[in-house]
């Protein structure tokens, strides 16, 4: 079991700097954020031009957007203290939104004859969440991590194998995580081997 740092949880001294990156790191590259930048880059790949973008920003939307913006409600009604929910029996609710958010956002683009790409990563996002679901009800799976692996998998098949490269972004991840105390590195390991999994159903569609 991991403890976040709080200031009833103090970092060690000489550990600041350290904690700054790790903090950087996970703000910026948390799953929202890069479900924005890799859904529209699938769009495009998926449609060949610039008229996937539209569809792209759906799928962000429902993906990642959607999902946060609850998190950020159900923040300002107390109910959780930050955006990573540490608890992870109270996590379950989120799932269910993001459930319901790509299902609404995936019928949306089957009626509107979007590209048969953006349509499979939806549907890979999908699946990966069924799983962190799952698993969230015995063990607290890195979500982060997750999205991370899945995101840089989808890309790879979207455009190009050297999208692989970014796997050091998704490591870099899984470090921040661990290093802020949120998940142990077997729970980030997990969590990315979930993403990466089930982001390949991306390459049978």
């Amino acid at each position: 079991m991991t403890t976040a740092l709080t200031p009833e949880h103090p970092a060690a001294p000489g550990t600041s700097r350290v904690l700054r990156t790790a903090r950087t790191v996970t703000d910026v590259f948390q799953p929202r954020n890069l479900l924005l930048a890799g859904m529209l880059a699938i769009g495009w790949a998926a449609a060949g031009d610039w008229t996937g973008l539209p569809w792209g920003l759906l799928g962000a939307l429902c993906a990642g957007i959607v999902p946060a913006g609850y998190i950020e409600w159900e923040r300002g009604r107390g109910k959780w203290g930050d955006r990573h929910v540490v608890d992870r029996t109270k996590r379950a609710p989120i799932f269910f939104v993001i459930l319901g958010s790509i299902g609404t956002g995936s019928l949306v683009m089957v009626l509107g004859h979007a590209p048969v790409g953006i349509l499979a990563a939806m549907l890979a996002l999908w699946v990966m969440t069924i799983g962190l679901l799952a698993v969230n009800t015995v063990w607290k799976i890195s979500v982060d991590a997750a999205v991370a692996a899945a995101v840089v998998a989808l890309l790879s098949a979207a455009h190009s194998p050297w999208w692989l490269l970014g796997s050091a972004l998704a490591a870099a991840v899984c470090w921040s995580r661990v290093a802020l105390g949120y998940h142990t590195v077997a729970q980030t390991i997990a969590g990315s081997a979930l993403g990466a999994a089930t982001a390949t159903t991306f390459l049978f569609l």
